[in-house]
């Protein structure tokens, strides 16, 4: 497997991605469209979660396809932001049709940062605004780490943020992750600048560290209380792929986000993964190429983990260091 040309979920064609964030409010929220409607499904694996829609994504629901997906910050506000991108889908005449009437499909998730020393004081909820904008910033390329729904993430070391990754599989078809981490547990190695993820890295994508010379053996505390951490991801692929397979791609996804953050999947995290199947290519052999899709949104997620925390970039009066300034050029 090889990275997409931009190493990004947006490799996989039709795809784009936009942010947008309020640096005073420390929150963002970030959207996945496509040129056209999309299968997709999700699996919930974290104790906490906050979701919008999801209950449509299930196999035996009656809407088969999507027209967009929001990861949000804002906990249960940023659910808000669906409605945004709803009214952007629905000004481009985009929804699922109810006699002469279009209606948004727009299932989304949210992490909590209402914690992170920004100005949560609004009278009226920002998230509506912030998701029409990053409907409307939707573009084939787009910021990473200090970004979108990850602009006020934190894990229990570092500041957390977006990340994304691709990989190409030898049948062709091409997968990719976008996450949002802001985790209880680390996607460092104990006080290092060694990622879990190492052993998966692509090049230096993450600094090119490798794996930790020693593991902490130590028993993890809890950095967040009930309900504060949530990594959330989407996992794509261009094959065609039924709701049903593509929830089990989001299954075997979850493995990236145990490979990429420890702990993870908490009672304290609302860990969740959204699938997604654009259908531009049809599964040559459904065995081999079903098993390589999980594999590869596996490491993809986890790569696409380390990138978010590797990229934040620092921020005025932020709560938690970059890893960029804990150990990279920028560090004092």
């Amino acid at each position: 497997m090889r990275p997409g040309p931009l190493n990004l979920i947006t490799d996989i064609p039709g795809l784009r991605v936009g942010n947008a964030h309020d640096p005073l409010l420390r929150s963002g929220t970030t959207v996945l469209t496509a040129d056209r409607p999309f299968v997709a499904a999700v699996h919930v694996m974290g104790g906490s979660p906050g979701t919008r829609e999801t209950d449509l994504l299930s196999p035996d629901r009656m809407v088969q396809d999507i027209d967009a997906i929001f990861l949000s910050g804002g906990s249960a506000f940023g659910l808000d932001a669906g409605q945004g991108v709803m009214q952007g889908l629905r000004d481009a005449g985009r929804g699922f049709a109810v006699g002469p009437v279009r209606v948004p499909i727009v299932p989304g998730a949210i992490v909590f940062d209402l914690l992170n020393g920004g100005d949560k004081d609004w009278t009226a909820s920002p998230y509506p605004t912030l998701g029409r904008r990053a409907f409307d910033n939707a573009a084939p390329d787009f910021a990473l780490g200090t970004a979108g729904a990850g602009f006020g993430a934190m894990t229990g070391f570092l500041k957390g943020g977006l990340g994304s990754a691709s990989s190409v599989l030898p049948s062709g078809l091409t997968v990719g992750a976008l996450v949002v981490v802001n985790a209880l547990g680390q996607a460092s190695v104990g006080e290092t600048p060694h990622f879990w993820a190492a052993p998966w890295e692509e090049g230096t994508e993450f600094g090119g560290f490798g794996p930790a010379p020693m593991l902490p053996q130590d028993a993890p505390l809890p950095r967040k209380r009930l309900g504060e951490a949530t990594t959330i991801a989407i996992v794509a692929t261009d094959a065609t792929l039924t709701k049903a397979q593509a929830q089990r791609m989001a299954v075997a996804a979850h493995d990236g986000m145990a490979r990429a953050l420890v702990p993870s999947h908490t009672p304290l995290d609302g860990d969740l993964v959204f699938a997604v199947a654009t259908g531009g290519k049809p599964l040559q052999d459904p065995l081999t190429d079903s098993f390589q899709l999980g594999h590869a949104a596996a490491t993809c997620l986890a790569r696409a983990i380390a990138r978010a925390v590797y990229l934040a970039r620092s921020e005025p009066g932020d709560l938690q260091p970059s890893w960029q300034s804990r150990f990279g050029p920028d560090r004092s």
